[in-house]
């Protein structure tokens, strides 16, 4: 793990995951240098410098982006706006989620990103997928080299508890599995990106609910492969991918990018200080995403939050992934995971070490080799190819 500020994780993680999005070292280090007393500093006072310095590297870049595009250098503008959204990104996730502006900071990234990628002539698209009288947003990326009228296998992405959907593209496992003829959605689900921000869409522990309309919409689609589709889940999305593949038959495979088979069990340890948290106002963080009013309510809901007596309703192949030195979600629980998919008729435990790296929390430190490896998985279980 690269621990640019010594002793802060949160800010450490938040860095690694930017590095993972394309951020550029000589970059890094101008947004970081300035941070190092503000990384010894309370949450309010210390997120606040670190959104100044990141947003305004942001700011830097999207005025060298309006000189490329001035001289008809769209390809460099394309780079430079989706890099500054991922700036945004990372200085939108570690604020308070009532901090003034973070909801401005947040539209402002969704439009870069969007931007730079039509810029650099991405194949992405943003999809609204119909759900409880409003919409889950989406990013569509399809498969490569399709024949007119051919049908690709699919695989479903969804968020952790802070991931969102551009974090996920950008770190690359839709661009890994687009090369593999698979096509992807990658979704922000209740509590979520777009969903919690701007729909007020809280997290549900049935999982189920969401993904089966997902599923849904893309039986709809003459692009898609119905009895290929495919669901991911990183971090908490290690808890919802299962459970929904347990309860929505339609899915032909799931894929954990981190094991998390008993959140509530987290959740105990960490309110007697076990383990890193992900994220600044953790507690305040939890209640906003999952709707509780206070940490009583909260520690109640939790309580539905395990794979115990889930894991087993699983019948298609399924691929636990996890870091050897995870520090938020003891490797434990993927072990648990593994050994409890008793019917599933291919299951694989693959724990990454030191040898392959993205030994961290799904693989955050080092996501490239593990991201080939469940994108071959998934490619060789969806019956897509793994070479030209």
């Amino acid at each position: 793990m690269f621990k640019y500020f010594p002793t802060n994780y949160v800010w450490n993680l938040s860095v690694d995951l930017a590095i993972e999005m394309g951020a550029r070292i000589g970059e890094i280090e101008a947004m970081c240098a300035p941070l190092q007393e503000a990384a010894k500093a309370p949450d309010a006072a210390g997120t606040k410098a670190f959104r100044e310095t990141w947003v305004q590297m942001a700011d830097q870049l999207c005025v060298l982006a309006e000189e490329d595009r001035g001289r008809g250098r769209f390809f460099s503008a394309g780079e430079k706006l989706r890099r500054a959204s991922s700036y945004l990104i990372t200085a939108e996730r570690l604020q308070a989620h009532d901090s003034p502006g973070r909801r401005a900071l947040y539209e402002r990234e969704l439009a870069l990103f969007l931007e730079g990628s039509r810029l650099l002539g991405d194949g992405v698209q943003r999809v609204e997928i119909p759900y409880e009288g409003t919409h889950l947003s989406a990013l569509y990326l399809p498969a490569q080299g399709l024949k007119p009228g051919e049908r690709a296998p699919l695989l479903v992405q969804v968020n952790g508890l802070d991931s969102t959907k551009e974090m996920k593209y950008l770190v690359g496992l839709p661009a890994w599995l687009a090369k593999r003829g698979v096509s992807s959605l990658i979704v922000d689900q209740p509590g979520t990106g777009e969903a919690l921000r701007l729909h007020n869409l809280k997290a549900r522990f049935d999982s189920e609910h969401w993904a089966s309309r997902v599923v849904d919409w893309l039986e709809t689609r003459a692009d898609v492969d119905p009895q290929r589709i495919g669901l991911e889940g990183v971090s908490l999305g290690g808890y919802y991918c299962p459970r929904a593949v347990a309860f929505e038959p339609r899915f032909a495979a799931g894929v954990c990018w981190g094991a998390n088979h008993d959140w509530r069990d987290v959740q105990k340890r960490r309110l007697e200080k076990e383990g890193n948290f992900p994220v600044p106002h953790y507690w305040a963080h939890v209640m906003w995403v999952w709707g509780a009013k206070d940490m009583d309510e909260f520690m109640r809901i939790a309580e539905n939050v395990h794979l115990d007596g889930v894991v087993e309703k699983i019948r298609v192949p399924f691929l636990v992934t996890h870091g050897s030195k995870d520090s938020q979600i003891p490797l434990k629980w993927a072990e648990r995971t593994y050994e409890q998919l008793v019917n599933s008729p291919k299951r694989e435990l693959k724990v990454f070490t030191e040898r392959e790296g993205g030994v961290q929390h799904s693989s955050f430190d080092n996501s490239i080799n593990a991201g080939h490896y469940i994108a071959d998985w998934v490619a060789e279980t969806l019956g897509a190819r793994t070479a030209l």
